[in-house]
């Protein structure tokens, strides 16, 4: 029985989480039509749902405040009470207040806090008020006051899902990957049966066919783990919309490419980061009502929240039609904290990439929202933390854009693979640009410099050297050129072995602090080979040309 329960508590929190987010995207939908019956009646049900639940589970205070919270919504689907501004504004506090209570009972404290009981009693007041009265009429405040959530739209499309622990999916996918190495050392020893044996070919033409079957079961693995960014990107409509209230704004939100599927996994990791970012363009990117309608802007703001698929990636651009970013105000900043120092001369690319460095804010004061240094730094380390790079654009007068570009899945990536020594390496493939030869004079240099790439310095790096390879080097070295934040480093190689899907493995606890790995994959042949961590090796580059230029 104490299974059942726990199986029962299990999906009590994520069903009250599912409505709870549903109630969130409602409210804000409701600040500019308060009259829409249909989203009124959804709200309502949300609510009922989470209501019956915690009653069955005898989670008594939180089914008592959900009670309040219902009466109140009755009266507004009835037409009995119209949703104000402020009405809409306590109801998502009730959001809030609703989240925290639930994980409280989950975890078996019943007692509700001071805070939220006098939430309940407000409601509880509103709701006798408008049983008492007839219905107020309808506030007469322009439109432009409230956050304009057309982009951030409920959807209506009834979609049947089925939970999945991503701990199973993870299980199937390693499986595949095992019985992929099966299937290729099985399939040479088939190849070699076939040169000493005619009967081999028959075997090898089943394997091959074998083979074609489970690509597709491998591929449909794939498409299990992933899920659409819509329901993540409404999540931040709340954020926008808090976030403007307390810098003083007015801010409006707009999706684009909410079908746009990516791996759970990378969703989840990029939440955080993408929430730093939205909050960041709010309170940063754009100005207050007033100073818009000074520039002849909406005093309302928009923040773009776009996703699309390009080339292998998924690409999630942040954007805001604010004052864009002040290069004069940035490089002022920075030399006061020592991050360049006087008479640096910087391109627009670099000066935009200082808002990057630790530490770095422009806030002249420390608020509840920004001034502590603690930002877009995180936002780029948890970004590369998942391979991906991210890139500002701005104009001035005009906003600004961050576009972050990430793989479409952490558990497989394309990639491609060089041989030096006896070891292969796999480089992440979207951060290859091209592949030349080392020049022939550039073999005296044991460790790297740099070389002239069409009239440009190319800082290069030989992997044997960094990864301790003894066996004699070849006659003639390949490069391979790789591209990391806008700049360029080549990574020298024995040979070129060619592109190839790569199923990443964690590194051991023993070997997750060598410099230059990010991961490891399992090769056709059984034998493991390294995944390259290509912002680190171009940091290696340009420091180790930096030194041979200074001798």
């Amino acid at each position: 029985m104490e299974i059942n329960r726990e199986m029962l508590v299990q999906s009590f929190r994520e069903e009250t989480e599912e409505c709870l987010v549903q109630m969130e995207q409602l409210l804000l939908a409701l600040e500019t039509r308060p009259d829409d019956r249909e989203m009124l009646s959804s709200l309502f049900r949300a609510v009922h749902t989470m209501k019956g639940n915690a009653s069955l589970l005898e989670f008594n205070a939180l089914a008592g405040f959900l009670h309040t919270v219902e009466d109140l919504l009755d009266l507004s689907r009835s037409h009995a009470a119209h949703l104000t501004h402020e009405g809409i504004n306590i109801l998502l506090q009730s959001v809030d207040a609703v989240r925290e209570m639930a994980g409280r009972a989950v975890q078996g404290e019943e007692n509700i806090p001071a805070g939220h009981l006098q939430l309940s009693t407000r409601l509880t007041e509103i709701t006798a008020v408008f049983k008492n009265t007839e219905m107020p009429a309808a506030a007469e405040t322009p439109a432009s006051l409230f956050p304009d959530t057309t982009g951030v739209g409920v959807s209506k499309t009834p979609v049947q899902n089925l939970r999945v622990d991503v701990g199973k999916l993870d299980r199937m996918l390693n499986l595949t990957v095992e019985y992929a190495i099966g299937q290729g050392r099985l399939r040479r020893m088939l190849e070699e049966k076939q040169v000493s044996n005619a009967g081999g070919g028959e075997l090898l033409q089943t394997q091959h066919e074998l083979e074609a079957l489970f690509l597709d079961l491998q591929e449909l693995v794939m498409k299990i783990r992933m899920v659409p960014v819509g329901p993540t990107f409404h999540r931040f409509a709340r954020s926008v919309r808090d976030t403007a209230r307390k810098s003083g704004k007015l801010a409006r939100m707009l999706i684009m490419g909410e079908d746009v599927e990516v791996d759970t996994t990378i969703l989840e990791h990029i939440h955080d980061p993408l929430m730093h970012m939205i909050r960041n363009s709010v309170d940063h990117g754009l100005e207050s009502p007033e100073v818009r309608r000074a520039a002849g802007k909406d005093p309302s703001g928009k923040i773009v929240l776009k996703a699309f698929h390009d080339s292998g990636s998924i690409v999630v651009e942040i954007s805001d039609d604010g004052a864009g970013l002040d290069h004069e105000r940035i490089l002022l900043h920075a030399r006061k904290q020592g991050i360049i120092t006087e008479g640096v001369r910087l391109s627009e690319s670099e000066t935009h990439n200082l808002i990057f460095q630790p530490g770095f804010s422009t806030a002249d004061t420390v608020s509840e929202l920004s001034g502590r240094g603690v930002g877009l730094d995180v936002v780029r380390r948890n970004v590369n933390a998942l391979s991906g790079v991210i890139q500002v654009a701005s104009q001035k007068g005009q906003g600004t854009t961050f576009t972050i570009r990430l793989p479409l899945t952490l558990a497989i990536i394309d990639g491609f693979a060089v041989k030096v020594d006896t070891e292969t390496y796999v480089i992440p493939l979207g951060s290859v640009q091209e592949c030349l030869e080392l020049p022939f004079e550039k073999h005296r240099s044991e460790e790297g410099g740099v070389i002239n790439l069409r009239g440009e310095a190319l800082p290069y790096v030989r992997l044997r050297d960094l990864f301790g390879s003894r066996g004699p080097a070849p006659a003639r070295e390949k490069i391979i050129v790789v591209e990391y934040q806008g700049g360029r480093a080549g990574l020298a190689a024995d040979e070129l072995l060619g592109e190839q899907q790569a199923v990443i493995k964690p590194l051991g606890r023993l070997f997750q602090r060598i410099s230059g790995v990010s991961g490891s994959t399992i090769l056709g042949n059984g034998r493991v080979a390294l995944i390259l961590d290509v912002p680190a090796l171009c940091r290696e580059a340009v420091r180790r040309s930096g030194e041979l230029v200074a001798q």
